[in-house]
């Protein structure tokens, strides 16, 4: 016993209507504002700048100045320290929290806390807090030692190693969350 699909006959196809539908038109009024921002905001900038880079003297004057290479070095090693470093404990805390305890979910809580925090008043608080005169730390120091601080962001080198240390512990919740969620994702059977 075979059996066959047997598709019915169609007399004609519908007649394409020209134009828009109302959904159609919609559509292209909801992603109009999208569509300006990207313009304005991506598109305008990136070109202006290569527009305001096309000649090669500006290329000379910038590998001439000082601070360019060693904005280029900070740069650097910001992303080669920082994002390894992040990346490392992040792995590491992933694993501490796909354990199933209830002291460890609410400890996931608070660490979840400093990504959940605005960018803003984070780093003005770290900037109030290394304050060489009257800043927390510093004065905690001169508490406890009797001698200064360091002056925190005035050092390049000392303010390089916070603005890393800052990042990373902004940012580690998250890497952390995304890797607990790939490591909630692999099977049981691969274990």
């Amino acid at each position: 016993m075979s059996s066959t699909l047997a598709f019915p006959e169609t007399a004609s196809a519908p007649a394409e209507k020209k134009g828009l539908t109302s959904w159609q038109t919609w559509g292209l009024i909801m992603i109009a504002p999208y569509v300006l921002v990207f313009l304005v905001f991506v598109l305008y900038p990136v070109c202006y700048g290569l527009w305001l880079a096309r000649h090669p003297e500006s290329y000379v004057k910038l590998f001439d100045d000082p601070v360019f290479f060693r904005s280029v070095v900070n740069t650097l090693v910001f992303l080669v320290i920082g994002i390894n470093i992040k990346m490392v404990i992040a792995l590491f805390l992933s694993g501490f929290f796909v354990t199933a305890r209830t002291w460890i979910k609410w400890l996931s809580l608070v660490f979840i806390l400093p990504w959940a925090m605005p960018s803003i008043p984070t780093i003005l608080s770290i900037r109030f807090m290394l304050n060489p005169e009257w800043g927390l730390i510093n004065s905690l120091i001169f508490r406890f030692t009797g001698a200064d601080g360091p002056n925190w962001l005035n050092n390049p080198e000392l303010a390089l190693a916070l603005a890393i240390t800052v990042h990373i512990w902004k940012s580690l919740p998250f890497w952390t969350l995304i890797l607990v969620a790939g490591r909630l994702a692999i099977p049981g059977e691969l274990y």
